[in-house]
Order: structure tokens, then sequence, then C-alpha cells
């Protein structure tokens, strides 16, 4: 018994068409269907054919998404997850029966099949001459009107279904997601690293500053957390001698959303035994393009305004040099947290006041050299006291090797040569939770225990998936490149 909706006019008239279609005997959902091509297959069939005339066979099936009904002939287009591919359907070539069941019963969003073969129009479109017809999937509810209803962006990422029917460009950026992600995978296979899994759930978060999401485990009555990095587990493996790893997942932080930040993200973490954050920059500058080329054929792109050149090599600066450009700030020469800030005051800048020296270093960066970063940059040594898993510079204990990579004014990339002396790990985590900063790192004693055991000097990376995506296919905001973006939720 279907529960009791308020339907409306289009609503109830596909009801009632369904009604019929049953009472008539028909299946509106089959359990199976045949089809011999997509429609992008069947097209190729033609299009490579040497024969023009010859009559070939094919079965297509897909979602109704035009119709035009012409006396006792009609054209449609069927779209299917590779295309769309017109098809003719006559009553002399169908059948009068299963011309007037096109006719009258079928509407745009059904799905159908079609058997015939394949023909150019006298406009050379490559259609289909359709022999026989079936209904595969009656749609109740009518798709939105093509250029107002998919403009609403709540609707495109409530029902991303529906963003995807409508929107060719929506399905394009997601399935450059997944070449993007399958590319990424080859190249770092071909570098000899190996993919593992790391837990989601963990009984201490770690590998970031940020708050996590509590959850509790009823058989443990234990309280867990869903994991804000990849990267203690991770480097727990270089420490039982996996050499070169890395991780594809999800990861989960309990902060506020913007265009380049979702509570649930998508990351790849990679870890290498003997290597530096110069090896990292390394592997970045080369692995980005490899996968531009790959996915887009092309290593310059067109992207949020700007022209856009990966190929290597890639334009590095320290954080100080990058700042001093900009602003006219040599932070080393304000190495306190008051100083710097009366610095900031005198100059005007519009910078709100941080709990610590290296955040409000940060901070200046963010607000005045990251948005001006267009070229693929590589901003290095950073401030000891934002990364602390990060190893110090050599004689310079205030910064640490670890870089940030840059493009189109947008972060894509965070790598340190990583901390693996046990003693300063613990004096970092110890200093860090007797600050001021509530997203501070927690004491993982287990992975201090674990370094204890020794861990060869490991460069290591973090690569947002999002936002490598968003450079990719030219969009500007998360939540175009993640399917089910968190929303909040209606009444």
């Amino acid at each position: 018994m279907e529960a009791p909706q308020d339907f409306n006019d289009l609503e109830r008239q596909r009801r009632a068409k369904l009604e019929r279609i049953r009472a008539n005997g028909i299946d509106p959902y089959p359990s199976r269907v045949q089809r011999t091509h997509s429609t992008t297959a069947a097209r190729a069939v033609l299009e490579h054919s040497s024969n023009p005339d010859e009559k070939i066979s094919v079965s297509i099936a897909g979602r109704l998404v035009a119709i035009r009904v012409m006396g006792k002939a009609s054209f449609a287009h069927v779209q299917d997850g590779d295309g769309r591919l017109q098809i003719y359907v006559r009553q002399d070539g169908v059948g009068a029966d299963t011309y007037e069941f096109f006719r009258h019963d079928l509407d745009l969003g059904d799905f159908i099949s079609a058997d015939g073969w394949l023909f150019r129009t006298k406009t050379g479109e490559i259609t289909v001459h359709v022999t026989a017809l079936r209904l595969i999937a009656k749609s109740l509810r009518p798709l939105p009107e093509k250029w107002h209803g998919l403009k609403d962006q709540e609707l495109r990422y409530r029902q991303r279904y529906l963003d995807l029917i409508m929107n060719e460009d929506a399905r394009r950026v997601f399935i450059q997601r997944s070449q993007i992600v399958s590319a990424m995978r080859r190249y770092l296979d071909a570098q000899g690293f190996v993919e593992v899994e790391t837990p989601i759930l963990q009984p201490l978060y770690g590998g970031a500053t940020a708050r996590p999401f509590v959850t509790h485990h009823n058989a443990l009555d234990q309280d867990l957390y869903l994991r804000i990095s990849d990267e203690l587990y991770l480097k727990r493996l270089i420490v039982g001698g996996l050499d070169r790893v890395y991780e594809i997942g999800r990861d989960f932080r309990n902060e506020g959303i913007d265009t380049t930040h979702l509570p649930e993200f998508t990351v790849m973490e990679c870890y290498a035994a003997y290597w530096d954050f110069n090896d990292v920059m390394n592997l970045v500058e080369h692995m980005i393009p490899y996968i531009a080329q790959e996915v887009l054929g092309v290593t310059t792109i067109n992207t949020h305004g700007h022209e856009v050149n990966l190929a290597p090599p890639w334009k590095r600066i320290t954080m100080r040099d990058a700042i001093l450009d900009e602003v006219d700030i040599d932070i080393m020469q304000f190495p306190a947290l008051d100083s710097l800030v009366n610095e900031v005051k005198r100059l005007g800048l519009k910078v709100d006041r941080k709990p610590t020296w290296g955040k409000l270093v940060e901070e200046i960066f963010g607000e005045y050299v990251e948005p001006k970063l267009i070229q693929p940059t590589f901003i290095y040594e950073y401030p000891r006291d934002i990364s602390p898993l990060a190893k110090k510079k050599p004689n310079d204990a205030r910064v640490v090797e670890r870089f940030e990579a840059f493009a189109a004014g947008m972060e894509c990339g965070n790598a340190y040569s990583e901390l693996n002396d046990p003693i300063d790990q613990r004096a970092r985590f110890v200093e860090l939770s007797q600050g001021k900063d509530d997203e501070a790192h927690p004491i993982d004693e287990d992975y201090i225990m674990a370094l204890e055991y020794g861990m060869p000097p490991t460069g290591g990376l973090g690569i947002g998936i999002d936002r490598l995506t968003m450079l990719l296919t030219d969009q500007s905001a998360i939540r175009e490149v993640v399917l089910f973006p968190t929303l909040r939720t209606r009444e």
C-alpha cells in the first residue's frame, strides 16, 4: 500500500498511466533488459562501418530525454551513461499498438529499450530506426524544467541524481574526478608505492589540527573518533618496514563549511622512507601534470579565470620571502607574537590576532599571499608551532621542513620531512597540549612508542582530491566536485 502523498497534476497523470499500463498486462519495471550497445558504441559502429548502406542491428537502452511526435512517425532521444542517441519510431515499423503506447503512455524520464537498425538522417544525425520498443522503468515524477530548475543550487546538491540527468557538465566533472583518482593511483603504483587501508574509527585522533567527530561504540563501551588524517597510522607502517605507502580515503573534520572546506572530504596521503620534503616536491610537480595529461590531454589548463601551466619545474619560495614580497613584513624580525601583532597594526593589515606566532603568520599568508599564487608554487619553511609533525630546519629551530603546494590561488597539497625523533615529538605534543589552541594535537603515546622503535628519514604528502578536482575541472566551489556534499537538513 502506497503511503498517501500530495501529488501535482503531472504526477497524478503519470500514476494514471502506470495503472493503465499494468491493466494492459505490461510490467512497467521488468527484471532485466537485453542491450547490445551503449549509445556511444552504437554511434561508433556506424561511424566506422565501411558500408554506409548496411543495416546494422543494435539494441540500446536509456532514459527518454526528448520526444518529438509527428503523426505516424516520431523522433526521440535516449540518454545513457555514455551519451545520447536519436531514435526514429514509425507506426509501420513497430506496429499500431506499440506506436500508440509510445505516443500516449511514455513520458520524458521513462527508461526504454529499443531494437532496430542504424542510419543517418538527412541532416547526418546517426539514428536508430526502431523495430521493437519496450518500457523498462516508468518515471513517476517529471524531470525539472531544463533552463530554470537546474539553476537552483539547493536542488542540484540535494538531488544530485537530477543534476546528473539534466546537466552534461556535472556528469563530465564527476567522470573526470574518477579518472583523476585512477591516474593518481597509476602514478604512485609505478613509483613503487603500496596502497593500504588504515582505521577510520580511531581511539585517538591525530595527524592534523582540527576538531574531530566523536561517536560511541556500544560493544566496547568506548568513545571513538572519525579520523581527521591518515598520517599517524601510515607512518606506523613506515616503522614496520613498508617503505612506500599511500591511502586514498575519507577524512572528517568538525569545522566550518565554505567554498573549499567540507566536514567530510577525500584525501590522498603517501609516505616514502629515505625521502625528505625536497623529494616530495619532485613527486608533486611531476605527478600533477601527469594526471592532467592523462585526464585532460594537456598540462596547461584554463581554471579559475587563469591560464595555469602545470609542467615542471614549479616555483619554490619560502613563506618568509613570500610574505616579505607582498606585505613588506620580515616575519623573522618579529619573532614574538606581540611584536608581530604590533607590526600588523602599524601596517594596517586586516588580520585578526591569533593565539600563537605561527598561527598569525599563517593568517597573514592566507589573507595576502595565497590568493595571488596563480602559477604552481611551493611555499616552504613553515613556522614550527603550526607544524607539530614536521622536522625542524637545520640551524633554525623556528621553522620546519614543510611545504604546501598552491595553484590558481588555492592550496592543494601539504608535505613535510617527517619528524622521527620520539623525544622531540613528545615535547611538541606536550607543548601543544598546554597551549590555548582548542584544535591542538593530542598526545598519542602509542605513536610515540612506534617512533621509539625507529623510523627512517621519511617524506610525507597529503593532497586533497576534492581541491585537485576543482583545479583541473575549473570549479570554484567544493560542492561542485562532491557528489553528495554535507548540507543542513531541511525540516
